[in-house]
């Protein structure tokens, strides 16, 4: 069935209850007053901008987008792209569109006029919902885009070249659209990140979301009792689909605008939430913020918080014994997913498997996975080779773009591109992705396993290893290392430290530099080769 009955039954069963929180730092507010039907509640003493909805006002403002879109001639097979920061018109736009068979087409934020209107132009899209944060964006290539599509204003002080979404849909129906849904309809294009130029537009039909939702139940047991804290970006897949377990059991999650350490644990404490996922450099962050005194542990509520949960990049194991000297009761839990797999939950670690931490985990549910060779072949038990998956929520293809999905598509089988290997008792362990292994003389060298090595040292915070050009090896393993804050870290150090390595792979250059990250937390190594390549050019024509 189609994940919308979901939100259907939530209003008719639970329809008083609170679904939806935002919280919003930035913001100062201190009065109580109704908002375009949503409630702005008297804020507590942190004085936080925090607007609330109920599953019945959820459902409510689905169906009047809905109707508007489809009194607006959206049919089955449009596209609806959403532009919008974290809030709570967010999730009530993105199943209105479901709502009328059309395909949700959610954008990454930081993408800049070229990309938005690639990305449009790539999804055929045929609507573009979006927020202030983006009017200048937009306007930039309004002219170029408007012709047969429309344009949503989310917003006050709606410009001219676009129309007022309010406004639109205040007078609309809110009955549910007279549209059949099926499992195997189009349901939504999700793009890659895009780390190797343009993204890519990823497909999924509607068996994809509902499968995501069950995976994600299963792995975490959420109940209606759950709150689950949600900082990363909607438009990911990651955090749609972790929501997508407060979906379908019926809880409440809150939208938290805000990633330092003082407001994620405000926020825990004053919304009392019980499920909380963190993205690699904000759970360092905490941790740094309460070595430090920053943040002190008693002034917070955390007796009902249960679960961490981290995903999308390797989780370093020093990380995670740090977390539970300071959060000793906590589970712990990490999901490995791709975008073209709906998100996370094809490789699951699971709480009960807090002593493999440092795995990705097995094969999550209803999902298979191998590990094999260039051939195709199953590698040896301890071998490294690509992670293969395969279940109900494989993309259906990369849209428009055929060429690339027979390169990942093969017998049902998605090809990851992240190299891998097993240990004795079936646990998978991340060792990289398949185009940053470095070869350096003959040698193939995998960053994720130098970084894990000297994550370990007391003074670092954050470390990415890239290959950089070299005359003589080809090629030679460069640590970009960012020091925990007020520290002194030397090459020295890092270079004695790294004595424990094999001589193959310790790094032969170490830079001291921030650590770029994109809004999901994985390192924009990209961006790093970009920066660096150049400059150890310059440094092997000036040795020569």
């Amino acid at each position: 069935m189609p994940i919308t009955e979901y939100l259907e039954r939530n209003a008719r069963e639970y329809g008083n209850d609170v679904c939806l929180v935002e919280v919003n730092p930035d913001i100062q507010e201190k009065r109580r007053v109704t908002w375009r039907d949503y409630e702005l509640i008297e804020p507590d003493k942190t004085s936080h901008y925090r607007r609330e909805i109920t599953w019945s006002v959820f459902n409510e403002k689905a169906n009047r987008f809905a109707n508007h879109l489809i009194e607006r001639g959206i049919r089955k097979g449009d596209k609806v792209a959403i532009l919008l920061m974290n809030c709570l018109e967010w999730l009530p736009i993105y199943f209105g569109i479901l709502k009328t068979g059309a395909l949700a087409v959610p954008l990454n934020f930081r993408y800049d006029s070229d990309e938005i209107k690639y990305c449009v132009e790539l999804a055929e899209v045929d609507v573009l919902v979006f927020g202030p944060e983006f009017i200048g964006r937009v306007e930039r290539i309004a002219d170029d885009i408007i012709t047969n599509r429309l344009l949503y204003y989310v917003g006050d002080n709606c410009p001219s070249f676009a129309d007022d979404y309010y406004k639109l849909v205040a007078n609309c129906s809110s009955v549910t659209p007279d549209i059949t849904l099926i499992d195997d309809d189009d349901a939504a294009i999700y793009f890659s990140s895009g780390t190797t130029g343009f993204p890519k537009a990823i497909l999924h039909k509607h068996r994809s979301l509902m499968h995501s939702a069950k995976c994600e139940q299963m792995h975490h047991s959420q109940t209606r009792d759950d709150v689950f804290l949600c900082i990363p970006p909607l438009y990911h897949t990651g955090a749609k689909m972790h929501w997508f377990g407060s979906l379908i059991s019926g809880g409440k999650a809150v939208l938290l605008k805000g990633v330092n350490p003082k407001t994620i644990l405000e926020t825990v404490s004053t919304e009392k939430c019980t499920i909380v996922w963190l993205l690699v450099p904000w759970a360092q962050d905490i941790l740094e913020a309460l070595d430090l005194g920053d943040v002190k542990l008693e002034d917070y509520d955390f007796s009902q918080w249960r679960l961490m949960h981290i995903g999308a990049q390797p989780v370093p194991q020093s990380l995670i014994k740090r977390w539970k000297e300071y959060f000793p009761e906590h589970q712990y839990d990490t999901n490995y997913g791709l975008s073209e797999s709906i998100g996370p939950g094809c490789v699951h670690l699971g709480v009960e498997n807090i002593h493999k931490v440092g795995a990705i985990g097995k094969a999550g549910y209803g999902w298979e996975v191998r590990i094999v060779d260039e051939a195709g072949n199953d590698v040896e038990q301890g071998g490294v080779g690509e992670l293969i998956i395969k279940g109900p929520g494989v993309m259906t293809c990369y849209y428009n773009n055929e060429e690339a999905t027979k390169e990942v598509l093969k017998d049902g089988w998605l090809y990851s591109g992240d190299m891998a290997q097993m240990d004795e008792d079936g646990f998978i362990y991340l060792v990289d992705r398949k185009k940053d292994v470095i070869i350096s003389g003959g040698e193939n060298l995998y960053p994720v396993q130098i970084e894990d090595f000297i994550r370990k040292y007391y003074k670092v915070k954050d470390v990415a290893v890239i290959g950089l050009p070299d005359k003589r090896l080809g090629e030679i393993a460069t640590a970009i290392i960012e020091p925990v804050r007020g520290v002194d870290l030397t090459e020295e150090e890092i270079n004695e430290f790294c004595k424990e390595m094999p001589r193959y792979k310790r790094p032969r250059k170490i830079i001291f530099a921030d650590i770029p990250r994109n809004p999901t937390g994985k390192i924009e190594k990209p961006k790093l080769r970009e920066i660096y390549h150049s400059s150890n050019l310059i440094d092997d024509q000036n040795k020569s």
